[in-house]
């Protein structure tokens, strides 16, 4: 890795000076830091990491920095589910896919050779000739299973997941309510949404339903491990 960075250093001073790129010596300083941490980072971070280091730079600065990289093919951008710009190194010649997790927001870099190769075939047998693609999946990391309860309300479940439903609380009245929507204890439910403070909708086998954080609250689940 420390060769692929020197090998980077030297493209990037080729590049940057070849283009006339204003303050070379700050964006080489925002390139060589950015190589030195494996994290998905966000400007706001590289730059902290910059200030760290002794390098009075501007958050405005790195982030023009980062989208020359990302143009001229040092890093890439992400933006995951939560909508927040993430940057990664760009390596030529190499790819990777993602593994999130949705509670801690962990980013796992995985390669898969088998995958590759089903994917192009799976484009091939479409009449496409693939050129690109982003593979990220969104489950729950080992060590945030550890720290979650086994029983839980419904209200804390979170998008994705499948539950089975273990019991109902809150009295009669929200027990008679949620058996007559159809919502029993033993069913597996698929949380669809879960938008905080407000509605989730879930689904029991194809049928879908609408339920209020209040109702949710009292339906105690358990996860399904896939």
């Amino acid at each position: 890795m420390q060769r692929t960075h020197k090998q980077e250093k030297k493209q990037f001073e080729k590049l940057f000076k070849q283009e006339h790129v204003d303050n070379f010596e700050d964006r080489f300083k925002v390139l060589e830091t950015f190589l030195q941490t494996e994290k998905h980072v966000t400007s706001a971070e590289l730059t902290q990491m910059l200030n760290e280091r002794g390098y009075d730079l501007d958050n405005e600065f790195v982030r023009d920095t980062l989208k020359l990289m990302c143009n001229f093919g040092f890093a890439r951008k992400n933006k995951f589910d939560n909508g927040i710009v993430r940057y990664e190194h760009w390596h030529l010649g190499q790819h990777h896919d993602h593994l999130i997790c949705i509670k801690c927001r962990k980013i796992v870099e995985f390669e898969e050779d088998s995958l590759e190769n089903l994917q192009i075939s799976i484009a091939s047998k479409h009449g496409f000739h693939l050129l690109q693609h982003r593979m990220e999946l969104y489950g729950i990391c080992s060590a945030c299973m550890k720290e979650r309860v086994k029983l839980m309300p419904l209200s804390d479940a979170k998008q994705g997941e499948r539950l089975i439903v273990r019991n109902i609380m809150g009295g009669t009245g929200a027990r008679m309510r949620l058996l007559a929507m159809g919502i029993r204890p033993e069913d597996e439910i698929d949380v669809i949404t879960n938008i905080s403070r407000g509605q989730l909708v879930i689904a029991i086998e194809q049928k879908r339903f609408v339920i209020g954080q209040g109702l949710a609250q009292k339906i105690i689940v358990e996860p399904v491990e896939r």
